[in-house]
């Protein structure tokens, strides 16, 4: 149930059969030849085709995150951290003020962790709430699911590279990328972090075949659906 699809009376309606609802969270930063907008995209979907035979209202990606470091490449964005935190609490409010009270952050961007946090503070506020942050790219099976199909799966390599986060003016470069000196990238600031990365992937190849994409997708959507299904806190 995407709710930009519906209007406030079928979200009412849903709510006196359901108290679930899923916030996708995102981020705006370089994925090297793939789409800016490459964690929204995936987010929203996983959270999308997880929810669908559920019927549990889905709201529009959170397209804006934490990633400071890839500042100085062009068309990224993003929050400080005390941003991020008050909006994502702004939204959490937002829908269990009419009345959901379990929510699933269904979170694409591996930057923006302190929002789990935030959660377990709400929950402390507000009892009767239960929220849960799932990172629906290293969860267990798609993890496992990843590292055998190359154990180089991160940042813009590969490992999101998906018919849906491609540009058709943009293909993949042949081959493999050496792994950059990630650790001192990780102690750099974001000129020196552009010099380290090049083009912006980690490293590995840019992109292997779709039916093993495909594979971990499946993966991806059964354990977001899992996660939606429960455990919650019983009432």
């Amino acid at each position: 149930m995407f709710v930009p699809e519906h209007n406030w009376k079928d979200i009412e309606a849903r709510l006196r059969l359901d108290d679930r609802c899923v916030l996708p969270l995102g981020s705006t930063e370089q994925h090297a030849q793939l789409s800016l907008a490459t964690d929204a995209i995936l987010a929203e979907r996983v959270a999308r085709e997880a929810a669908a035979p559920l019927g549990v209202p889905v709201f529009p990606v959170m397209p804006f995150g934490l990633a400071p470091y890839f500042a100085e490449f062009p068309g990224s964005l993003s929050l400080r951290v005390t941003t991020l935190l008050a909006v994502m609490r702004d939204l959490v409010e937002s829908v269990t003020r009419v009345g959901f009270r379990r929510v699933l952050v269904v979170n694409g961007h591996g930057g923006n962790a302190p929002v789990a946090a935030l959660l377990q503070e709400m929950m402390a506020e507000t009892p009767g709430l239960s929220l849960k942050f799932h990172n629906w790219y290293n969860t267990p099976r798609v993890w496992a699911a990843a590292m055998a199909a190359d154990a180089s799966a991160s940042h813009g390599n590969w490992f999101e590279n998906y018919p849906w986060t491609r540009l058709p003016h943009a293909p993949a470069p042949e081959g493999r990328k050496p792994v950059p000196d990630l650790a001192r990238m990780k102690a750099s600031g974001p000129a020196q972090t552009r010099d380290i990365l090049g083009d912006g992937a980690f490293g590995g190849p840019w992109q292997i075949d779709d039916a093993t994409m495909q594979a971990i997708w499946e993966i991806g959507v059964a354990e977001t659906r899992e996660a939606l299904e429960g455990p919650w806190q019983t009432r």
